[in-house]
């Protein structure tokens, strides 16, 4: 996949028997992965021009898509992450990082000591959680994404500097 595409979603399965998916949104606004059309699959083989959210449903949005005209098209594409191209979307603040962004970010204590690499970014309701997978560890370590854990994330150096609570990575 290209630097310069950001996952924005995915699609769950079809959504009823007329073409209709149901859509995981991985945006801020939900309804917005609408507006950073054209979406590309994974391998960017293909891509969708007009996505149109016509409602939600349990963890998901209902949407139609173009060139999806029946269930076995949808069911067909279910589990495909769609990707938006960078320039489509917001900037954000200072603050604030695409997780797409610190994925495979090295991460070292703020003595300098290396502690592992980012590999994926996960949110269970109360903050996000950066999985940090550290060379010869059984496990990975989950680290909360807070300015206390988190004091620097420095993108142009492909680093984060942490502060993890005592015994985290124990």
């Amino acid at each position: 996949m290209s630097d310069t595409r950001v996952i924005v979603g995915s699609i769950a399965g079809a959504f009823g028997v007329r073409g209709e998916v149901r859509l995981k949104s991985f945006c801020a606004d939900p309804a917005a992965i609408a507006d950073y059309t054209p979406l590309y699959t994974d391998r960017g083989d293909r891509s969708f021009a007009t996505i149109v959210v016509t409602g939600q449903t349990k963890n998901a949005l209902t949407a139609r898509i173009d060139g999806i005209v029946s269930k076995e098209d949808a069911d067909a594409l279910k589990g495909t992450n769609l990707f938006a191209e960078r320039e489509c979307l917001p900037s954000l603040p200072d603050d604030e990082f695409y997780h797409a962004d610190l994925i495979g970010l090295t991460v070292v204590d703020t003595g300098g000591a290396e502690l592992g690499t980012v590999r994926a970014v996960q949110n269970h309701g109360a903050t996000d959680l950066l999985e940090i997978h550290s060379p010869g560890a059984r496990a990975s370590v989950l680290l909360p994404f807070t300015r206390a854990a988190v004091p620097t994330v420095d993108l142009a150096s492909g680093r984060i500097i942490a502060d993890p609570p005592d015994g985290l990575f124990e």
